[in-house]
């Protein structure tokens, strides 16, 4: 007789190294992060799993000599109304190709696929809600893209920006929506708009979970803590998601990223880009504004707030981006003479 019941992979070692076991079987990584997993056991033996992180379904696995019992479904089923007490009612799905049948008959749709991965959603808002969105704000001529976190807004965001805005018809700048940095979403929105107010020819729209998000790209958030490996695999389906659902939409021929001599996973990302995007969408990559010979950074800016130094932060951040923080109250001390 099958038991389906949760398992705690944080706690149980056994039942851990059963589910890695289950993971390496199945071509799955066991590296994943989760919320909550729930498994199927048949006489102790884990059989089959399932889990979820936030509003993200993921690492779903069924041993083959059980493929034929239905377990999958029973995991799906078992998931969503788990989710569903938590108040989520938009999911999203990673999985194989070859499993795409069941998926969809369970009311997924797909967003994008490759030879390994099949990324799918069900609810709303969806994809298509966005892409609507983004059509309200289309200009014409073609266009270049920014995708930014902003944590906080920088001389070196700003840069990028205008260097972009110069050699484009228009700008679209994607602020990160996804909520797990020190500034709020609402926060570095509002930094990003005030900092490029100056160039007519930018617009500035929210990213949703579409691109750089805990559903596109989760281990770009763990930055140095990231598996370079899978953050391989969910960059490379962050870029095919935007070339092939967001930059047709706003005609963009272009997308412009800062050089990364910081961090390994962003500069994982950019090449998966430039890979992805192949010869249908040039990546621009420009090299770093610097200050005194030293590269300018959020993480900088993050640590002169910290330590306090508003004379280094007056050279980090434009005037807007310091009038907001000093609003924010993250700047205490005035800084002496003229800004």
């Amino acid at each position: 007789m099958f038991e389906l019941k949760r398992i705690w992979l944080d706690k149980d070692k056994k039942m851990f190294q059963q589910w890695a076991k289950l993971m390496e079987r199945s071509g799955l990584s066991s590296k994943e992060n989760t919320e909550y997993t729930v498994g199927v056991l048949n006489e102790g033996e884990l059989i089959a799993s399932g889990s979820y992180e936030k509003n993200i379904i993921k690492c779903l696995a069924v041993d083959k000599e059980y493929q034929s019992e239905n377990l999958l479904t029973q995991i799906m089923i078992h998931l969503m109304e788990r989710m569903r007490e938590k108040d989520e009612t938009h999911y999203f799905l990673y999985t194989k190709p070859s499993e795409s049948k069941i998926f969809h008959s369970l009311g997924f749709h797909t967003i994008v696929e490759n030879e390994s991965v099949l990324f799918t959603e069900q609810g709303s808002p969806n994809i298509y809600d966005y892409q609507e969105l983004l059509k309200e704000h289309k200009h014409t001529g073609v266009a270049s893209s920014i995708v930014m976190n902003a944590n906080p807004f920088t001389k070196g965001h700003q840069y990028l920006v205008e260097t972009a805005a110069k050699k484009s018809d228009h700008v679209y700048v994607f602020v990160l929506s996804e909520n797990r940095s020190e500034f709020s979403t609402e926060d570095r929105m509002n930094m990003v708009k005030l900092g490029v107010s100056h160039l007519p020819n930018v617009t500035v729209l929210p990213s949703r979970d579409y691109m750089v998000s805990t559903a596109t790209f989760p281990t770009y958030f763990l930055k140095e803590h990231a598996p370079l490996d899978v953050a391989k695999t969910q960059a490379s389906i962050d870029a095919q998601l935007f070339k092939e659902k967001i930059a047709p939409i706003l005609n963009i021929r272009y997308r412009f990223v800062g050089e990364e001599p910081f961090s390994p996973v962003t500069e994982v990302y950019n090449r998966s880009l430039q890979t992805v995007f192949a010869d249908d969408l040039k990546l621009e990559i420009v090299p770093r504004k610097e200050v005194e010979e030293v590269a300018i950074s959020a993480t900088n800016v993050r640590k002169a707030l910290q330590e306090k130094d508003v004379e280094l932060l007056a050279h980090l951040v434009p005037q807007t981006t310091y009038d907001y923080l000093k609003k924010l109250k993250k700047i205490e001390v005035e800084l002496s003479g003229n800004y």
